[in-house]
């Protein structure tokens, strides 16, 4: 046990002597002693943690977490902001998307086919077809014309039966009813991401920034208030996000100590939500891959750093098979549990396809379970004939967009239109906040060189998200899809902003003995050249900071701004024509 331990400090010294960086272990540029004139949108990275977690002295063990990491939540001011703050920009997106949350009191694009199957779902427990042409007498209050006829739907339930637990809270005559599950979980969805950025940037205030922004987003407004199952998959995907990034300070936390790993409890409920995830959308599954390359990946860079004995073959046993084993498997049992409602109402669209299509049963298997093969081969055939409708949708639709553009919201979806005689609109326009996007779009580009230059693993959160949200849909440019699905990618861009803020604040750093040197610099005439050069760099600090603060607060007025501009269209307020017109900066907007 010596010998290990002598090994591990050894392999400590080596790296510290060679300036050796983990791979994703480390947030870009080298971390200072302490931020100069901490500033209320950067933590104080400079308060004292107690040493041994700073230096796993305690363990023999390198540490794994940065100075700022060890020094959130050290104070019991911060400690109350990070949740007083997530919870006010949650209540300000709350209002944002309550007020008003039944107009249009009409079904809006693909509500057509979500509420009115969540309604079947129920009264009867599977999806119903219903008349041609019902939409204007289902939204009058006419709801009961399903016919008992099974229809055939190429999305899974989840999102379906939520929303249904809202029609059932405030009764179907109601639009607001139809909506509520998606406001509820848009909003949740900012106070998840306020509290899993402020533990990615280590920071109260960036964090809550991250939250801010997308309680001001356009396309997380629109599709809180709009029932359909994407805002439903967003809420999901950052729920699983969130359970990552605790994974990943839970276990590094055993590492440091050195204790085993463990149930990777975190990974497992990461798998949940991504099982949930994926029983609303099948899109559920790229954030299965990217949040499972991530989690590796940080697991790697962590015992690289412990740098024990068989570091690689520990890793790959005990922390990309078990990584695997938590995620995969619990994605699959939560996804197939999803159906549940499906497997037991026979009347249900394919349920008895295995029965009218009959297969030998395997010897192996006795008689008594002829149900459950039925079952299972109903189950598999129906998921071939989603597959099949989702890789030939290739209908011409007006709105349909080419996905390259999505980041800049080149060509927003149009909801909901309106016009009155007297040249009134009301339009529901499913755009993202322009100046964020915009923003974002560069800031992920920024992100993208720090994972590949500089291998900050804050950049890696940042590309997951943007990769599992968006890259997957490059390969699918010809197919019949729309600018809206990026709502799961609101959240990231939000977190794309926040992190390139606090790069930007990194820069106006100086470490501690730079500045306790500027501050021995004596009255008199006499002065060391090393004193002289110390008050110098803090001056140029402390105004780089200051020109990146205003710059910054004029950038958050700016996107708040905008956000007041658009939030008319967002939320179907009549406005004159012209009004409507201004907005639209771009052709492909109309």
């Amino acid at each position: 046990m010596g010998q290990v331990q002598g090994q591990v400090a050894a392999n400590a010294h080596r790296a510290e002597a060679s300036g050796e960086q983990a791979l994703g272990d480390h947030h870009g540029a080298p971390l200072p002693d302490a931020p100069l004139e901490s500033a209320p949108s950067v933590e104080q990275a400079s308060s004292p943690a107690p040493a041994a977690a700073a230096t796993g002295s305690e363990s023999g063990i390198p540490a794994l977490f940065s100075p700022r990491e060890l020094a959130l939540g050290a104070t019991a001011r911060d400690r109350l902001w990070g949740w007083l703050g997530p919870l006010l920009v949650t209540a300000l997106g709350g209002l944002i998307r309550f007020i008003n949350l039944g107009h249009p009191r009409a079904i809006v694009f693909d509500e057509t086919y979500y509420v009115k199957d969540a309604y079947t779902l129920s009264q009867i427990g599977y999806d119903a077809k219903w008349p041609a042409d019902i939409d204007q007498s289902f939204a009058a209050g006419n709801v009961d014309q399903y016919l008992q006829q099974a229809n055939y739907t190429v999305h899974p339930p989840v999102g379906k039966w939520l929303i249904s637990l809202g029609i059932d809270a405030g009764g179907v005559d109601h639009a607001w009813a139809w909506r509520l599950a998606t406001a509820v979980l848009g909003t949740l969805m900012i106070f998840i991401l306020a509290r899993t950025a402020r533990r990615i940037l280590a920071s109260t205030a960036l964090g809550t920034m991250a939250g801010g922004l997308l309680a001001v987003d356009g396309l997380g407004i629109v599709m809180s208030r709009t029932a359909i199952l994407d805002g439903i998959l967003a809420f999901f995907v950052v729920v699983a996000f969130a359970c990552l990034i605790a994974d990943r300070t839970h276990s590094r936390r055993r590492m440091q100590a050195g204790r085993p790993a463990g149930m990777r409890w975190w990974l497992i409920a990461c798998g949940v939500a991504l099982g949930l995830a994926t029983g609303t959308k099948w899109s559920g599954v790229y954030f299965a891959v990217t949040f499972g390359i991530a989690a590796v990946a940080w697991d790697w860079s962590a015992r690289r750093t412990i740098g024990a004995p068989h570091w690689l073959r520990t890793w790959f046993v005990r922390d990309a098979v078990a990584s695997f084993f938590a995620l995969v498997p619990t994605l699959v049992i939560v996804y197939v549990a999803s159906w549940w409602s499906w497997f037991t109402h026979l009347d249900a669209w394919g349920r008895r396809w295995a029965a009218q299509n009959p297969a030998p049963i395997p010897s192996w298997l006795p008689d008594s379970l002829l149900g459950w093969w039925n079952g299972a081969r109903s189950f598999i055939h129906y998921h071939s004939t989603m597959l099949t409708f989702h890789e030939n949708l290739e209908t011409p639709h007006r709105y349909q967009s080419n996905p390259w553009l999505w980041p800049i919201q080149a060509r927003p979806t149009s909801f909901y239109w309106e016009e009155s005689d007297s040249h009134q609109v009301e339009a529901v326009l499913a755009l993202g906040n322009p100046l964020l996007w915009w923003l974002g779009a560069a800031a992920f580009v920024c992100a993208l060189w720090f994972l590949i230059r500089l291998r900050d693993w804050r950049a890696g959160a940042v590309v997951a998200g943007y990769v599992g949200a968006w890259v997957p849909w490059l390969f699918f440019a010809e197919r019949t899809i729309f600018n809206f699905y990026m709502v799961v990618l609101s959240p990231f861009v939000a977190l794309a902003f926040a992190y390139g803020v606090a790069l930007l604040l990194e820069r106006c750093d100086v470490p501690q003995a730079t500045i306790a040197l500027a501050r021995r610099l004596p009255d008199a005439a006499f002065a060391t050249r090393g004193q002289l050069r110390a008050r110098q760099t803090v001056r140029r600090a402390r105004r780089r900071r200051r020109t990146t603060l205003i710059v910054l607060w004029w950038t958050l007025g700016a996107i708040a701004l905008v956000a007041v501009f658009f939030y008319p269209l967002w939320t179907g307020v009549s406005v004159p024509y012209m009004y409507w017109l201004i907005h639209m900066w771009s052709p492909t907007w109309i």
